[in-house]
């Protein structure tokens, strides 16, 4: 192998017959680092957002679920709605959801229904949680979150 001086200054280098400089490849890995980087930082937070977004929609489920099973355990449609609201409101503390905005719905008929009656408590939230921690381009500072679950009323609860 040959020294050579480089032809734009007084760097050398080594040559193989065919082979890349040195100089020459470490150009093309930092054109290639300055393309992928960005292009997995970005596939990294969109990954990181997606879970974000997951899991604080299975914590808004299992809230809704809370709340309507509270709600079918109460004997009045208003206490129901207070019980669900209640449940809902610690489960997604319980969890660390935050929503900066928060409604919860109660469809309680069934209480008032005469015993021996089937039918079920309806509870439905909507949640705007908020991703204002993981700032990436393109992606929304919150995001909007819907559940709804039903739970049965004991057909033989007493009033």
């Amino acid at each position: 192998m040959a020294q050579h001086s480089h032809p734009e200054g007084n760097r050398s280098y080594r040559t193989v017959d065919g082979a890349v400089s040195r100089g020459e490849r470490g150009l093309s890995a930092s054109v290639e680092a300055a393309i992928i980087l960005p292009v997995l930082v970005l596939f990294l937070g969109l990954l990181i957002s997606s879970a974000r977004i997951s899991i604080a929609q299975q914590h808004v489920d299992s809230a809704a679920a809370s709340g309507a099973r509270a709600a079918s355990l109460e004997r009045g449609s208003r206490a129901a709605e207070s019980a669900a609201r209640d449940a809902v409101e610690a489960a997604l503390v319980a969890s660390d959801t935050g929503c900066s905005t928060l409604q919860v719905g109660v469809e309680a008929a069934a209480l008032e229904a005469p015993l021996a009656s089937a039918g079920s408590v309806r509870v439905e939230i909507t949640c705007e949680a908020s991703l204002s921690d993981v700032a990436l381009p393109l992606i929304p500072g919150g995001v909007t979150l819907n559940s709804a679950r039903s739970s049965p009323v004991d057909p033989l609860r007493g009033r």
